[in-house]
């Protein structure tokens, strides 16, 4: 069982959202409504967890913080933002991949205060065992080859409108 979750202080320019800077309700355009918004934000949550669990011994933080190097972030700073994390959760959570031999931490020559993160060939291993464990759980779960279809069609919607956002926020809030 893992530790409960601790609240992370924002500093007053944290431009990432918080919970408190969400609505609480759906909006009007979106009316609450059995199989509605509401429902579908409950069972994108279960379904993390489920897809989670079939990573392994790998948590989903420590999942999306190996992805984020493999996809070619290699900057602590660039990965906490970009998974919207405190500095003191992605510090955390490299540790224990490092530990555990699959990161590699790197000093910038040029910037002693800037760390670069590597995959080992074990990490590598390990993400790819993760990935495919949760491609296989989500298969499971579609049930058919055309409900997996929309399934993943539906969630890199998601993906794609979430990454938007987010390059939007990062791009207003470094011209302000």
């Amino acid at each position: 069982m893992r530790p409960a979750a601790q609240p992370s202080a924002i500093s007053p320019g944290d431009t990432r959202p918080s919970a408190t800077s969400v609505a609480s309700s759906p909006p009007a355009a979106l009316p609450a409504r059995p199989g509605g918004p509401v429902a579908a934000v409950r069972a994108l949550a279960r379904l993390a967890r489920v897809v989670e669990r079939a990573g392994g011994d790998l948590s989903l933080a420590h999942y999306r913080v190996l992805s984020a190097v493999a996809g070619g972030d290699d900057r602590a700073s660039r990965i906490a933002v970009k998974l919207a994390l405190g500095q003191p959760s992605l510090s955390g959570s490299v540790d224990a991949l490092t530990r555990r031999g699959l990161l590699e931490r790197e000093t910038d020559a040029a910037d002693q205060r800037a760390v670069s993160l590597r995959l080992t060939p074990a990490g590598a291993r390990a993400l790819e065992a993760a990935e495919a464990a949760m491609v296989t759980r989500l298969a499971e779960l579609a049930g058919t080859d055309e409900e997996l279809e929309r399934l993943v069609d539906a969630l890199t919607s998601v993906g794609v409108a979430i990454e938007a956002r987010m390059a939007a926020r990062f791009q207003e809030a470094a011209t302000s």
